[in-house]
This record gives C-alpha cells, structure tokens and sequence, in this order.
C-alpha cells in the first residue's frame, strides 16, 4: 500500500526526508518539495512515483539508477548537488562550533573512477559481475558506468568472464579493479581458494586479455606487468588491493592544496601515509617521514624512494596510530604534518598534534564528522584553521572529501 509524502529535505546519505505519523521517513531518489508516493516500511520508504517534480529533478546518466545501489543523486540538478555537498562539510563543523567559510566544492567529472569494487557471485544463470542494491545483497549485473573510467566499463565482459574462472565459492565475493598505467589490476577477495588447474586457465586468461595482475586475498596469481601509478614525478608499483585516491584529478587537488600550505616546511611527518601519494611529492621541497601501519603499503613507498631521483630524504615507519599515535614529543621534530586516517578519522592522533608546536598542518578527511571532531581538538589545542576545501570524488554519492589547513603560532620566547 503506498502512501503521499511531501519531502522536507535531503538526508545525510542523500535520501528525501518526509514527516509524517510517527516521525521521520526516509525516502530514497526523491527531492526537496517533491510530493510522492511511496510504499512505507517502518522509517524507509520505497519511491512508488513522483506527482509533483522538484524543478531541480533531472534526467539520470546510467540506465541502472536506482537499482545498482552505487549511486544516489543522479537525478539532482548538478549545481544545486555540488552546494548540497559542500554543505554538508559546513554543518559538520558548525555542529562542533566551528565558523569557516569553506571553498566551493572541487567538482568531480563522469568517467573518472580508477578503482571500483565489484560485487560477483556464480548462479545457475551464469556469472554474475556488478553493485549490491542498496540495502539489500542482491547483486544487480552492469552493463555501463558512467562514474568509472572508460578502460573499465569497456573490460566488463572480460572482468565477468575471469570472475568466472576464479570463482571457487557458492557465495557472493568482491572483484576490486584498479586502472593503473601498466593496465588493469585485479584484487580478488573471498572467492575460494584455487585449484591448481584454476589457477593456470585464470593466469593465461590475464595473461591474454592483457591485464596487469591478479591477486586472489592478497597473493600474486600472475603479474605480467607490474601495476604503476604516479605520484607527482614518482612511479609507485602499487601492491595489491592497495588503497589509491578513487580518482586521480581529486588525489592532485588533494596534493596539490597540501603542498602549497605546506611548501617552506623542512620536515614534514606524513601520518596514514599509504603508498606515499602525499609524501613523494612533498620529498620534492622536503625531508619526509611517512607513517604507516600496512607493510606492503609502506615497501612499496620506500621502493619508490629509492629508484626515484631529485627527492629529499623520505624515512619511514610501520606504526599503527591508532594504537600507538606519534607523541607531541616526536612531532616536535617536525615543522609540518599531514595526516589522511580512514573514515573513523584521528581522535587520539589529534590530540597529539594539538599538544605539539608544529606551526603547519593540513588535515584530509573522507569523512566531514570525524575531520569536524579532529579539527575541534586542534582548535582546542591552540591552532587556527586558515582554510577548507571540500572536494568531491565519489561521483553522486553522498561522499565528501576535505582538506583542511591549519596553523598554531609560535609561542613567544
């Protein structure tokens, strides 16, 4: 049975929310001051039609909106979707008392996703490769995707065939597929254990389709070309399934703000460095020490260090920080720190950092809560924030990235 709902406002996740008996409801593909119909399950509804149109509702990119579960706001006129995001980043910081004027949003272009992680399962109609619909484990197969790179969207057939052969489980498994400058690299995740025979049908079909590596939970299969990409003048041989910017264009906006901020720095401390996308860039002007809890990550920074040329000294750390952050104490050794933690974000980390004297700091966060509760650390902690930058990278989702830079004044002696 389907119901009418006026919709008030847009969610954190980019569902419509309508009142009505009994509290908020949360209508998904739907638009402020849009009245629907929609087939209510508890606080969640299911959009039945639109009867009434927001004049900002457009017409989706991809035939598989609203079934894939990848993205959320196609149908959101583009500039009205580029403020709702940077919003977004200014309620979370009013929301920890925090008053900045931030930038407009760093926009994000179609056919610009260099990793995308497909969801796989064997059925008794064939291999299935594509998005889990939202709120559910239904996989919906893909034929295009007007978020991701060309060179993926054109290698679906060919990604669906070697889900097949790596395929040793009746359950559903994940295919993350990453295009680097040596071609696509294949992390497969919980898809069984091979077989020998599987293992060699599936090598020389990589081998064939010219793809760069396979790696099934982390172990090489066959890599005919080592994967590359590049950080500034650095190529980095990434190892697999390692973590990279979603897209290359936001990675340099990203690089490029810290770098500026940071650019007079003698020493910069680089905390959740990663494969080093931030660190071998700023070892262009300074001496860097790069923090990092994944080994494989962390080698493959250090590797690049060493065959690349022109570059200050770039020392490295294995250390988890949320465990065991780096003391106000070692940070004293630097002039500047940069630090991009996953979504949960920094909290103890932060609390180090404000108890330092390091003058420079620039913070990059995935997630507008977490960075507004670090930056409130910092601020409680005697730093200024100077600027922040939201940048969007996950094209139509309700995701947002920031750069925020901040600076403490020196004490007077």
């Amino acid at each position: 049975m389907s119901t009418r709902f006026t919709i008030a406002r847009l969610g954190a996740q980019g569902d419509g929310i309508a009142m009505a008996e009994g509290g908020e409801v949360f209508i998904p593909f739907t638009l402020p001051g849009e009245t629907v119909t929609a087939a209510r399950q508890k606080d969640r509804a299911t959009l039945m039609s639109v009867l009434e149109a927001s004049p900002l509702r457009i017409d989706p990119a991809c035939r598989h909106f609203t079934e894939c579960g990848g993205c959320a706001l196609q149908h959101f006129e583009a500039e009205a979707y580029r403020q709702w995001k940077r919003d977004k980043v200014v309620h979370a910081l009013k929301s920890k008392g925090i008053d900045c004027e931030a930038e407009a949003l760093v926009p994000c272009g179609p056919e610009s996703r260099r990793r995308v992680v497909f969801s796989a399962r064997r059925t008794e109609a064939g291999m299935l490769l594509g998005f889990v619909r939202a709120l559910s484990s239904e996989i919906i197969p893909v034929e295009e995707c007007p978020i991701s790179l060309p060179a993926i969207v054109a290698a679906l057939d060919r990604l669906r065939l070697l889900a097949g052969l790596v395929c040793a489980t009746s359950k559903s498994f994940h295919m993350t597929v990453t295009a680097t400058a040596s071609g696509l690299d294949i992390a497969v995740q919980d898809g069984g254990k091979l077989g020998d025979n599987q293992r060699r049908i599936a090598s020389n079909f990589v081998m064939a389709e010219g793809f760069a590596r396979l790696s099934v939970d982390g172990e090489i299969v066959v890599e005919p070309k080592k994967p590359m990409v590049q950080f500034g003048s650095v190529a980095v041989a990434v190892p697999p399934g390692a973590f990279l910017q979603a897209t290359e264009a936001a990675e340099q906006t990203m690089a490029s703000l810290v770098g500026q901020h940071l650019v007079r720095t003698k020493r910069v401390a680089d905390l959740f460095a990663g494969c080093g996308s931030f660190a071998l860039r700023l070892a262009a002007k300074s001496e860097v020490h790069a923090v990092e809890a994944d080994a494989p990550a962390l080698a493959s920074l250090d590797r690049a260090f060493r065959f690349a040329s022109g570059l200050k000294r770039v020392t490295n750390e294995r250390r988890d920080l949320f465990r065991r952050p780096l003391t106000f104490k070692e940070l004293n050794a630097f002039d500047g720190i940069v630090f991009d933690p996953p979504r949960a974000g920094a909290e103890e980390q932060s609390k180090q950092i404000a108890r330092s004297e390091v003058p420079l700091v620039a913070a990059v966060s995935c997630n507008p809560v977490t960075l507004a509760r670090d930056l409130r650390i910092l601020l409680d902690g005697g730093y200024q924030l100077k600027a922040v930058t939201p940048i969007d990278q996950f094209l139509w989702s309700p995701h947002v990235e920031a750069v925020a830079l901040l600076e403490k004044p020196r004490k007077r002696r």
